[in-house]
């Protein structure tokens, strides 16, 4: 490898863009043989296939946008499973500045608490926790902003403009971007900055690395959400949609180009599928005919529901038809799924509340996790468990007293 002026390389720099790892973050009740949580496994062995990834493909740098954790106080399995995975990462790829910065995940509420993120500076992690951070590598000529949440939500945010001389400029930010996520909000994280296009100053810089949305997004021209690397949304199935909309399979990261700005992704292989089936309208239908064809799609489901994580949606079911259906079936079902949620849901006149006029009515479930990802809550409390917890008894409540 030749060297260029003040020993900066020639050759094109890659950067490998990954974001949302969210480890520790745990779902639904099923536990691996060691007693771990088994989505907590799968998230794990997700990031492990991320670093295994950056490590056959060789950047010349990587970045971590955010969410490192799903926890401000992850557990201890989870930060030695981090520890070890970066200190791979680094030992890997000795000359490869690798760049973590805090998401609103991984954030403590109060400053005094401390972040745990800054453990990772002991491998030579370059962490920005709380203030922005510019690093400069000369022999790459790069300069790097790195902007973590608590910077956003500051009095006084930092301005997002490339400085120095050097001839890449990279800016890397967790944060929402205004007008770029979802209607659907609870396919979304919550909690996150958010920031207008205008403030990032887009034909700037040479590339932008955003963390926080779950599904990888092309913000502008040189600017790029990588999407988590597993399905850690309150609602995994409108994430999976909101993805199907994008035309996307799967969970991934980037690797960048940033001299001729082209972005590859890069698949992580699923430790399981997610799936939402052909929603079933039971309107006139009998509770036998319900079974049947809840029967049928789940029949077709290629390879069968085993250890899979499946939602069925079944529309217009009246009470008393609900309280008939084969609940011991049912039951089955979810034995055999990691989670299988028959989301049986009452005739519309009879399960949606008002919320003004005109526009959609939400329902129920909607009204109430829409209030309590607003909620405030103890900085230990995990939102998103706390919301899901809530629209899960909400749920139970709403079976039992239509004997469902």
């Amino acid at each position: 490898m030749r060297e260029g002026p003040r020993g900066s390389i020639l050759h094109p720099v890659k950067l490998a863009h990954i974001a949302d790892p969210h480890l520790g973050a745990r779902q639904y009740h099923r536990q691996t043989p060691n007693g771990i949580n088994q989505r907590e496994a799968d998230i794990a062995q997700a990031f492990r296939a991320a670093v295994d990834g950056v490590i056959a493909a060789r950047p010349d740098v990587v970045v971590v946008a955010g969410d490192l954790f799903h926890s401000v106080r992850p557990t201890n399995a989870a930060i030695v499973f981090a520890f070890l995975q970066l200190q791979r990462l680094r030992e890997a790829l000795p000359d490869a500045p690798v760049a973590l910065v805090a998401g609103n995940h991984d954030t403590p509420r109060s400053t005094e608490t401390g972040s745990i993120l800054r453990l990772f500076a002991e491998l030579g992690v370059e962490v920005a926790a709380e203030e922005p951070r510019r690093l400069v590598f000369p022999r790459l000529d790069l300069s790097l902003l790195a902007v973590p949440h608590p910077a956003l939500v500051a009095a006084e945010r930092p301005v997002l403009r490339p400085e120095g001389g050097e001839g890449r400029q990279v800016l890397v930010l967790h944060g929402e971007i205004e007008g770029v996520l979802p209607y659907d909000r609870s396919a979304v994280d919550y909690g996150g900055a958010v920031v207008a296009p205008a403030e990032l100053h887009a034909d700037e810089w040479t590339y932008i690395a955003l963390g926080h949305y779950h599904v990888q997004h092309q913000v502008a021209p040189r600017a790029w959400y990588a999407g988590a690397l597993e399905y850690v949304s309150p609602n995994v199935w409108g994430e999976l949609a909101d993805e199907q909309a994008h035309g996307l399979e799967g969970k991934g990261w980037l690797l960048v180009d940033l001299d001729s700005g082209a972005v590859e992704r890069r698949p992580v292989p699923p430790a399981r599928a997610v799936l939402d089936l052909e929603p079933i309208r039971a309107e006139g239908l009998l509770a036998a005919e319900v079974d049947r064809l809840i029967g049928a799609r789940v029949a077709g489901v290629a390879d069968g529901v085993r250890d899979r994580i499946v939602r069925l949606r079944v529309y217009d079911v009246p009470r008393h038809v609900a309280r008939e259906l084969d609940h011991a079936a049912i039951r089955a079902l979810k034995a055999e799924a990691l989670h299988f949620h028959l989301d049986v849901r009452r005739p519309e006149t009879e399960r949606v509340v008002g919320v003004g006029s005109p526009g959609r009515r939400q329902t129920l479930p909607e009204l109430l996790a829409d209030y309590l990802a607003r909620r405030p809550l103890p900085a230990d409390v995990d939102r998103e468990g706390f919301v899901r917890k809530g629209v899960e008894l909400l749920d139970a409540v709403e079976r039992d007293v239509g004997g469902g």
